[in-house]
């Protein structure tokens, strides 16, 4: 038995109880207070009409179109244009906002959208730092660190007066923005009810996203809006003493007695009992000495995605690219996170674009998640994952096109187009995580992982500027990329082989996965199944 057995098999031995509840209830929270920092430009820096204010002292003739300069009389008698440097903003909608304050308009109306993409840039280094740091430390340090300097620089940001120090602390929340806490969820988890708790865990995403737009319209000043949505961090502290380390990592990193204690801990909140203390040591020493085997190219790596314990990384990168299968596999991938990201983060900040209410917009955006989170389980197991994905995302790519013909002034028509694309980008980006997860074979999943979340986060870096900065300038634009993007996304699933109940280990099982999708008519063609576990 593999020692990824093992510890399944003593997580079930613990069954789902309160000793879980806590994980799950934390994660769960955790990402609902996700979206309103992940999002915040949407309400803090928005786009604003603005009229300048020429200096009283010049002699004006009229002022420029685009309300970002002026033309003075000189005393030779000579038209001259001049800069603004100061503006009267429409305040109807906001109070206050940092677009106000601090005058990120017309030259400087491009950091709005870096205030955006500095926090999804620096999620890519926070990524790798916290990933190398769980491995190495523990996923507990981790979780705590992080959380208890993600509340207290979200905090912070609703008292500064200096937009780049704003700038910074953006870069550092999105550097603290890991999904530890969430693998940790993950890794105690027993098997059976791992698929349904990782649906869960990460449906109050939408709920936060619901919550954002309900701030939004409650609170108009943007320093009280920061800060109303930033105070319940706090309340996930005393949630970070009530969980333990992760006894997956405790067991495969050697620290046998402390995975012992949590254990035992587990065992007595969740009122099951477990094999006896010699057992149990036996059972640790036989995983870790399995884990501690030297790794060969024959051999698989244990896969963070699948809720394994210590991954062993050999840093052979090129694997991903050795395979003509792999290649195809790796790269189309890429691409798929890249627009899936883009077009998700586009659309949940376009409310400007595609809604005269952006309060409204936001709240139906998280509305409209939570089908597309929920009903993808019963789907993709009865569908498979490959072809709900490529109907999501055409799905997704007409509606958007369709928005291109609408005519602006029927709003319901364009939010109700809006929404359903955003439906259907959802159910199509929830998908492709666990088609993912399933089509990298476990000796490389962990690197092919890594490489597609990175070119998620650069799409996520993208996607301001495609929807706060191109669209006020060419409304139908966004609608254009995200439509064509869809396609692209769906055309580039095709060649891509099913994986419902299958799990590829090894690059060569890949292959055989492949040949198993161009010869499935073959009538003696043996079961897949068979072929990988032979």
């Amino acid at each position: 038995m593999s020692d990824e057995s093992k510890l399944d098999d003593l997580l079930t031995q613990l069954g789902t109880g309160r000793w879980n509840v806590v994980y799950f209830f934390g994660a769960a929270f955790w990402y609902m207070l996700l979206p309103p920092q992940c999002f915040s430009v949407v309400y803090l820096a928005p786009n604003l009409n603005n009229t300048c204010l020429p200096a009283l002292e010049h002699n004006i003739s009229y002022i420029a179109e685009d309300s970002c300069s002026y033309f003075r009389i000189t005393s030779e008698g000579s038209l001259q244009e001049e800069p603004c440097t100061e503006f009267l903003y429409d305040d109807s909608i906001f109070s206050s906002t940092l677009t106000s304050e601090f005058g990120l308009v017309c030259g400087r109306a491009y950091q709005r959208a870096a205030y955006q993409s500095v926090y999804s840039l620096s999620s890519i280094i926070g990524s790798l730092v916290s990933g190398y740091a769980a491995d190495r430390y523990g996923r507990k340090i981790v979780v705590v660190v992080s959380q208890v300097m993600y509340a207290a620089t979200c905090i912070s940001i609703s008292f500064i007066s200096n937009f780049n120090v704003i700038l910074a602390f953006r870069f550092l929340l999105g550097a603290l923005g890991t999904p530890t806490f969430y693998m940790l969820g993950m890794e105690v988890c027993e098997t059976k009810n791992r698929s349904a708790v990782g649906i869960l865990m990460a449906l109050p995403w939408a709920f936060g996203m619901m919550m954002w737009g309900g701030a939004g319209y409650l609170i108009r000043d943007w320093r009280w809006l920061q800060l109303a949505v930033s105070l319940p961090i706090i309340l996930m502290l005393p949630v970070l003493f009530l969980i333990d380390e992760s006894p997956r990592w405790l067991i495969v990193t050697g620290r046998h007695d402390k995975a012992l204690k949590v254990l035992r801990r587990a065992s007595r909140l969740n009122k099951t009992t477990l094999p006896p203390e010699d057992v149990l040591k036996s059972i640790f020493d036989d995983i870790q000495l399995e884990n501690e085997k030297p790794v060969t190219k024959t051999e698989s790596m244990h896969s963070l995605a699948m809720g394994s314990g210590q991954e062993r990384c050999t840093m052979s990168c090129p694997r991903l690219l050795r395979s003509h299968k792999m290649r195809v596999v790796t790269i189309a991938l890429s691409v798929n996170l890249f627009i899936s990201s883009l077009v998700y983060c586009g659309l949940s900040l376009s409310g400007a674009i595609y809604s005269s209410d952006p309060f409204l917009y936001m709240v139906l955006s998280g509305l409209m998640e939570t089908p597309g989170y929920s009903l993808t389980a019963p789907l993709i197991k009865k569908f498979g994952r490959k072809n709900p994905s490529i109907i999501g995302f055409t799905i997704c790519g007409v509606v958007i096109l369709c928005l291109t013909v609408i005519p602006s002034d029927i709003s319901w028509l364009v939010m109700t187009f809006a929404m359903l694309g955003k439906l259907a980008i959802s159910g199509a980006f929830m998908i492709l995580f666990v088609f993912e997860a399933e089509l990298l074979p476990t000796e490389v999943r962990l690197q092919g992982l890594a490489v597609t979340i990175v070119s998620a986060n650069i799409a996520a870096a993208l996607s301001p500027y495609v929807a706060d900065y191109l669209g006020p300038l060419v409304p139908w634009l966004p609608s254009v990329i995200f439509g064509l993007s869809s396609f692209v996304a769906a055309l580039v699933l095709v060649p891509l082989p099913e994986t419902l109940g299958l799990l590829p280990d090894m690059i060569h099982d890949l292959e055989k996965l492949w040949r198993k999708k161009e010869k499935k008519t073959d009538a003696g063609d043996d079961s897949l199944t068979d072929k990988l576990t032979a």
